[in-house]
């Protein structure tokens, strides 16, 4: 049978031992915070999804189970159990005590996988305090259990069965991690995306630590054509059939599929084998290629554009599109550890020759379809040529013209970025009260009249000839859209602090929603928090105690026995400089939160729900979350 599908203890090669991840787990995982412990889930994952790409799984299971460990299981073909050449072992033991270790590493086992790192098993056995593995092979069922990536037993074998796969349940190592309890929606999520980049295979997740207990399937039966309709879905598109395509070429396989919506915002997704590449790569550069050459060449054929005309730039031919680019692989190159972006220079050409046939194809045989695009894309031209003229409004002049900066910024004096923090007040009082309260020499305060123009529902032309949007990104620096530049940032520390109350939180939103789709790599780098003035504060004399939450001061009031004045704050103004200092600027006081992008298409969509046209997924998430609202000012 192991002769058969070519995978048995001699594909399993062996580069080093396990001892440094204990010591050092962040280097394996990211980190021993939520990331982390996550992570653990999607390795153990991607070893099953490997063999569905093989065409040897057809079904995975993950289980939350109710002492918060986690099992996965799959149909695939199971982890070989014969005894290893070299090592005189399992090769399951191989690869669940051995770093770097696997069947990827030039053995048979797989021709196409993601995890060619080789440490994700052996990683989630170090870091768990507990793993139990049953595999089924060879007509036999096997089981063995480790601890902190070490044997407690032999590997034996408990039955017999006519089925094939591997089941592996772990439990995360309190000692490592900070905590150990996973977040449902995380872990859906990437299911789900796994779901639409493996077309056919069918994910059930289920969660069993509430009385009821959580079910969820994922079966996508048209892969990529459902997930840029997913991505789509709470939006009005242009081509309600998904343009798709796949092809193989030089054992890679691309997959392609594009829809456009009447938005303004670009969404494009890249993988490479299963694995998101975030920092895109030759991949996306090659669809980018691709898809600005063939789009411009038919307009110029079909008199779209004239033959003096400039040609479109990708931007303007981007406008409005959902794409997600798949590629497998045989021999990936990441840049970097974390595996985000695709470095084969080969390809480009690949991906880039594919969208040009298949796109020239789609676009002539669906006329209609195409003009609508053209149009869209000549009108983002239109808006990107006046947004260029509202731009240099934008730019900062040199630094000896001190007029650059807008009139309301009160700078700070030291001139190193990273030591500096920008406070965006809501309102001039507000503002008042934060110049005199803060830190002169690294704290800068910019106020906002009122609130700013809603981003989500117009083009970068309009959004420059916003006055307070223009004074925000002349004041931090880094420029936006084509001139964006995160290393001139004037500011690490961005502080989004506005009022406690319902048009605080929509201004907040409206930032939020600004930074995230023209200053995207603020946030994901960090630099953007949510400042938390208290809500509270509780006098007696000179004493005095603050609070951001009604319960906690209840239960100090009651614990103290003491009678104390309290006065609730509903807005910044009514702190004097000293109190919002002390509360909410004081680097060694404060209570912040800061901004961060988990899931791109959840982030996305939330952003498109609250703030875009459409009326109805806005209406159907205040219903869903209305009973979470507090402190609602009527």
């Amino acid at each position: 049978m192991n002769g058969e599908n070519g995978y048995n203890a001699s594909d399993i090669q062996i580069l080093e031992g396990l001892e440094a991840v204990r010591k050092r787990p962040g280097m394996y995982i990211g980190s021993t915070g939520p990331k982390g412990l996550h992570h653990l889930v999607f390795e153990i994952v991607d070893n099953s999804i490997d063999e569905a790409v093989a065409g040897y799984c057809d079904q995975i299971n993950v289980v939350i189970h109710p002492d918060n460990s986690v099992s996965e299981s799959d149909n695939g073909r199971g982890i070989p159990v014969d005894e290893h050449p070299a090592m005189g072992i399992p090769a399951l033991e191989v690869i669940l005590t051995t770093l770097h270790s696997g069947g990827k590493f030039g053995g048979s086992g797989y021709t196409i996988s993601g995890g060619l790192h080789g440490v994700g098993m052996s990683v989630v056995s170090a870091l768990s305090s507990r793993m139990e593995v049953t595999v089924k092979r060879d007509g036999h069922i096997y089981t063995q259990t480790y601890a902190q990536g070490k044997p407690i037993e032999a590997l034996k074998e408990i039955g017999n069965t006519n089925e094939t796969g591997t089941t592996i349940r772990f439990y995360p190592d309190p000692e490592i991690f900070e905590e150990t309890v996973f977040d449902r929606e995380i872990i859906i999520q990437r299911l789900r995306e796994l779901s639409f980049l493996n077309r056919g295979l069918k994910i059930v997740f289920i969660d069993e630590r509430e009385e009821e207990i959580f079910k969820k399937e994922l079966h996508y039966s048209e892969g990529l054509r459902d997930f840029v309709a997913y991505v789509n879905k709470k939006k009005e598109v242009i081509n309600s059939d998904p343009v798709y395509f796949e092809k193989k070429k030089d054992d890679v396989v691309v997959q392609v599929a594009v829809q456009y919506n009447n938005g303004y915002n670009e969404n494009l997704y890249s993988f490479a084998n299963n694995i998101r590449t975030q920092e895109g790569g030759t991949h996306e550069v090659g669809f980018k290629n691709g898809l600005t050459r063939v789009v411009n060449e038919y307009a110029k054929k079909n008199n779209i554009l004239k033959e003096n005309d400039a040609n479109l730039s990708g931007e303007d031919i981007r406008e409005g599109m959902v794409g997600i680019i798949s590629v497998l692989v045989k021999d990936p190159q990441f840049e970097g550890q974390t595996k985000t972006k695709l470095g084969n220079t080969y390809i480009r050409g690949i991906v880039e020759s594919t969208v040009y046939e298949s796109m020239e194809d789609y676009l002539n045989e669906n006329p209609a379809i195409a003009r609508k695009i053209l149009d869209k894309a000549v009108s983002a031209r239109r808006a990107r040529e006046a947004a260029k003229k509202a731009r240099e409004l934008t730019r900062r002049k040199s630094a000896l013209e001190s007029t650059a900066l807008p009139g309301k910024l009160a700078d700070c004096s030291n001139k190193d970025p990273a030591m500096c923090e920008l406070f965006i007040v809501e309102g001039d009082s507000a503002g008042g009260s934060a110049k005199q309260g803060r830190d002169r020499n690294f704290q800068a305060i910019l106020p906002l009249r009122g609130k700013i123009l809603n981003v989500e529902k117009a083009r970068l032309d309009r959004v420059l000839s916003n006055e307070e949007i223009r004074a925000l990104i002349t004041a931090i620096g880094t420029g936006i859209d084509e001139d964006f530049d995160i290393k001139k940032a004037r500011y690490h520390r961005l502080f989004i602090m506005t009022d406690a109350d319902v048009d605080g939180s929509h201004i907040r939103v409206l930032l939020l929603t600004f930074f995230y789709r023209f200053m995207r790599e603020l946030v994901e780098q960090g630099y953007v928090y949510i400042a938390q003035p208290p809500l509270y504060g509780l006098k007696r004399g000179n004493e005095i105690h603050y609070f951001h939450e009604e319960e906690k001061l209840n239960r100090f009031v009651e614990e103290s026995n003491k009678k104390w004045t309290i006065q609730r704050y509903k807005g910044l103004g009514e702190m004097d400089p000293e109190q919002l200092w002390e509360t909410t600027m004081d680097p060694d006081n404060r209570t912040v939160l800061q901004v961060t992008v988990e899931d791109a298409i959840k982030a996305d969509e939330i952003f498109s729900d609250l703030m875009g046209d459409n009326v109805q997924p806005r209406r159907e998430f205040i219903q869903a979350n209305a009973r979470y609202v507090t402190n609602l000012d009527i």
